[in-house]
C-alpha cells in the first residue's frame, strides 16, 4: 500500500500503540461495558479512531491517556446509546499480569459486594477510578482521558473514593443486618 508520508506516519504509530496498549483497552472497556465481545469491537473502533485523529495528538509522550480518552467516549458513546451501565470487576488481567494471590484469597468475599459497590457509583466516578487505580493513568493522564482539568480529575476521583466507601459500608451493613436473627443475636 503506498499513500501519503502522513498516512505511513499514522500507520506505524497506531500499530505501535495498538501493540503496547491494545490489550489494556479491551479490558477497560470490558470493566466499563460487561460485553467481552462488544468490547472488542469497540476496542477496534477506538483504534480506527486513533488513527483518524492521528494528527489531533499534540505531545506523542501523551499517547496512552489520549489512547483513554478516545476509548472512554468511545465507551460512553455506547452506554448512551444502549442506556446501561454495567461493571465487571477487576481480574488482575490488565497489562497481561496474573491476579495477585491476595487478589484471589480476597476475590470470593469482597467481589460481590465491591461490584455491587461500584455499579451503583456514578458512572464518571467509576470511570475515573478504573483508569487511576486499574490502569494506573497518572492524575495528568486520567485528565486528559476524561477531557477535564488535573484538579478536576482529582476532585473526581476523591468524590469517587469517598462514593465508593460509602456505597461499600453500606454493603457491610446490609450484610451484618442479614446475619442477625430477630432477636438481635448474630447467626454464626
Amino acid at each position: 500500500m503506498t499513500g501519503s508520508p502522513a498516512r505511513t506516519v499514522a500507520d506505524a504509530f497506531v500499530e505501535e500503540l495498538f501493540q503496547k496498549h491494545h490489550g489494556e483497552i479491551y479490558a477497560y472497556l470490558v470493566r466499563m461495558l460487561r460485553d467481552p465481545e462488544l468490547a472488542a469491537d469497540l476496542t477496534q473502533d477506538a483504534f480506527i479512531k486513533a488513527y483518524r485523529a492521528h494528527d489531533t495528538l499534540q505531545d506523542p509522550a501523551h499517547a496512552r491517556a489520549w489512547l483513554y480518552q478516545i476509548a472512554h467516549r468511545v465507551a460512553l458513546d455506547e452506554i448512551r446509546r444502549r442506556k446501561i451501565v454495567r461493571f465487571l470487576p477487576w481480574t488482575g488481567e490488565s497489562y497481561g499480569t496474573a491476579p495477585s494471590a491476595e487478589h484471589l484469597a480476597l476475590e470470593g468475599r469482597l467481589s460481590s459486594d465491591l461490584q455491587r459497590a461500584l455499579a451503583r457509583i456514578p458512572e464518571r466516578q467509576r470511570a475515573a477510578l478504573l483508569l487511576a487505580e486499574l490502569h494506573d493513568l497518572t492524575g495528568l493522564e486520567l485528565a486528559a482521558a476524561l477531557g477535564v482539568s488535573h484538579v478536576a480529575a482529582r476532585a473526581l476521583l476523591t468524590r469517587a473514593r469517598d462514593s465508593l466507601r460509602r456505597e461499600l459500608a453500606t454493603e457491610r451493613d446490609a450484610e451484618a443486618a442479614a446475619e442477625r436473627v430477630p432477636d438481635g443475636r448474630t447467626r454464626r
